[in-house]
C-alpha cells in the first residue's frame, strides 16, 4: 500500500527556499514545505510505501523538466536531511558515552567516599552516607537519558527521511 502525501502549489518555486542560492537540485525545500510533507509521512504506517504529488495551479513550461527537477531535488533534499540526523546521532552517542564516563567516575568517588571517610554510626553520618550515594546516582542521569530515550527518536526521523528521499515524486499542472 502506498500513502499519499499531495501538495497543491501555485508555481513550482513555492517548493523551494528562496534564500538558498544553490542550484535547483541542491536547493533546500522551503521550511513550510518540508515540515507539510515530514507531517504528512508521519501520518502513514512505517510499512507503507510513500509517494509526493504536487499539484501546481500554474502550468509549467515544461512539465518533464519541472517532473526531473522535484523528484530529484527532493530526494537531495531528504538524503541530506538522513545524513545531517545520522550525524546528530553519534554525536548524541559520543554525548552519551562521555556523559556515561564521567557519571560512573563521579559515582565511584561518591561510593568511595561514603564508605571510606564516613564510617557508619550517627544520625548525620548516615544522611551524608545517603546523599553521597544519591548524589552519585544523580549524575548518571544524563547518560541514562541518552541511552534509554533520546536516541531511538532520533534515528525514526532519519528513517522517514530515508523513507522521504527514496519516495517516487509527480508533478500535475492543469491542461493548457
Amino acid at each position: 500500500m502506498t500513502g499519499l502525501i499531495e501538495v497543491k502549489l501555485t508555481e513550482l518555486n513555492q517548493l523551494f527556499n528562496s534564500m538558498d542560492p544553490s542550484p535547483f537540485h541542491e536547493r533546500d525545500l522551503d521550511h513550510d514545505a518540508e515540515e507539510f510533507i515530514v507531517s504528512w509521512a508521519q501520518e502513514h504506517p512505517k510499512q507503507h510505501d510513500l509517494k509526493l504529488v504536487v499539484h501546481l495551479a500554474k502550468q509549467a513550461a515544461d512539465i518533464a523538466d519541472a517532473q526531473k527537477l522535484v523528484a530529484e531535488s527532493v530526494a537531495h533534499y531528504f538524503e541530506y536531511r538522513a545524513d545531517m540526523t545520522l550525524h546528530e546521532l553519534k554525536r548524541l552517542m559520543r554525548e552519551g558515552r562521555a556523559s556515561l564516563l564521567i557519571g560512573l567516575v563521579f559515582l565511584g568517588i561518591c561510593q568511595l567516599t561514603a564508605t571510606i571517610l564516613i564510617p557508619p554510626g550517627a544520625n548525620w553520618q548516615t544522611v551524608a552516607r545517603e546523599g553521597l550515594t544519591i548524589i552519585g546516582w544523580v549524575a548518571m542521569w544524563k547518560p541514562l537519558e541518552i541511552y534509554l530515550y533520546r536516541w531511538w527518536p532520533v534515528l525514526a526521523l532519519r528513517k522517514l527521511y530515508q523513507r522521504l528521499s527514496h519516495m517516487p515524486v509527480e508533478v500535475h499542472c492543469p491542461n493548457p
